[in-house]
């Protein structure tokens, strides 16, 4: 089985985020890289053309498909802010502590590990930081480098 297709390039996501459109999309851009920085401690590298990661891990799923993907990462879309949070989805108890921090956080939308928040003003930044937090330290917990 192949690679995931999106992969890491070499593009810079400072410049990534100066060209994103509107201009409130960009400064919350620079809003969650700051945050993403701080509670990762990582430096981010970009994942295809709009994804921004922070660190990485290999895994096999059940298939036998081999990936190497990023522990955790948002893309600015244009209509939303796609958030991923892999450590819910990958961890019961992760989910579950991720269930009562989204009780807390304002409004949102959630697919199967991504977080869609319109824009920042709509959910706390406080449970955000918490949901990443606690997303960041299963990562490392479920795959330690």
């Amino acid at each position: 089985m192949g690679e995931a297709k999106t992969q890491i390039t070499d593009v810079d996501p400072a410049d990534f985020i100066a060209s994103v459109e509107p201009e409130r999309k960009r400064e919350e851009a620079k809003l969650l890289d700051a945050l993403f920085r701080r509670v990762t401690g990582e430096e981010p590298r970009m994942w295809g053309p709009s994804i921004i990661g922070y660190g990485s891990y290999r895994t096999t799923y059940a298939s036998g498909r081999k990936v190497h993907w990023l522990r955790t990462g948002f893309s600015p879309r244009k209509a939303k802010h796609s958030l991923y949070l892999m450590g819910g989805y990958c961890d019961e108890a992760t989910g579950q502590r991720r269930d009562e921090l989204l009780a807390r956080l304002g409004k949102y939308k959630t697919g199967k590990s991504c977080l869609y928040v319109n824009k920042l003003a709509d959910v706390d930044m406080d449970v955000l930081q918490e949901l990443l937090r606690n997303d960041w330290e299963a990562m490392a917990r479920l795959y330690p480098e």
